[in-house]
């Protein structure tokens, strides 16, 4: 059976962002993620993971100014010092925290505009090469449904990106509800990526709720992630479809079936 990751962003909304840690243990997960620490201290963090017994698997680097419609920095040419300064703050949380995987995010962008693959190849060396021991940097193909004008939205093109840069630590997160999305052939692209696949997460598609609600077969595919021997979390990033406890009957139904 997998090991899943509550992620506090999209789940347990019912209680303030500090109190999702509880709420997240009391519901039985053992590990959580979330899009961003930064609004908060990360002692504070770490020391509610510490008391309920829960392990951080992963979060993503500052992206800019989310409200503001940023979706990252790594691919935005002109900004490379802005980059580097979110670099020193994620891996400042990282240590604090105690994560051993974190996500960069790349930004709108043209995959096409030779500047942005530029600056993103760049940008994705200096990261690897500044992260310490044992901390992995996910990258992760997103939908254009989803976040239209994203620069990294092709799988294929990730996989070749890492194989190109040779940067041991740097890895593909495997987001389900995006590849489904984008590409389809979920099955397939789990078995032709798990040799460098870092984190894995799941959402119903196509409306991106609980797991086990949508077009695919989830049970299967949950499997089949066994069966190719995926020994990372997977990452619940779903928007429940109305109270997050009520909803989590499919851990069981589709983990036993």
């Amino acid at each position: 059976m997998p090991r899943f990751a509550a992620n506090l962003t999209m789940m347990f909304t019912e209680v303030s962002f500090m109190d999702r840690f509880a709420a997240a243990a009391a519901a039985g997960f053992d590990a959580v993620e979330f899009l961003f620490p930064y609004d908060f201290d990360p002692e504070a963090i770490a020391a509610q993971l510490r008391q309920h017994g829960l392990t951080q698997a992963l979060f993503n680097l500052p992206p800019g100014d989310w409200a503001a419609g940023a979706r990252g920095l790594a691919a935005l040419p002109g900004r490379e010092a802005e980059f580097a300064t979110s670099v020193t703050t994620a891996l400042h949380y990282a240590k604090i925290i105690g994560v051993d995987r974190v996500h960069v995010m790349s930004g709108l962008a043209d995959r096409t505009d030779l500047a942005a693959l530029h600056t993103y190849r760049a940008n994705l060396t200096h990261l690897c090469n500044a992260a310490p021991a044992g901390l992995t940097i996910v990258i992760e193909p997103i939908n254009p449904r989803d976040m239209p004008g994203y620069f990294l939205n092709d799988f294929t093109f990730a996989a070749d990106l890492i194989a190109d840069l040779g940067l041991p630590n740097l890895k593909l997160q495997f987001d389900i509800y995006h590849r489904q999305i984008i590409h389809g052939d979920v099955l397939t692209g789990l078995r032709r990526h798990m040799p460098i696949i870092g984190h894995i997460q799941i959402a119903a598609v196509p409306l991106r709720h609980e797991p086990g609600t949508g077009e695919l077969d989830d049970a299967r595919i949950l499997r089949e992630v066994d069966l190719l021997g995926y020994t990372g979390f997977v990452g619940c990033e779903y928007r429940p479809a109305g109270d997050t406890v009520a909803g989590l009957g499919w851990r069981k139904t589709l983990t036993l079936s």
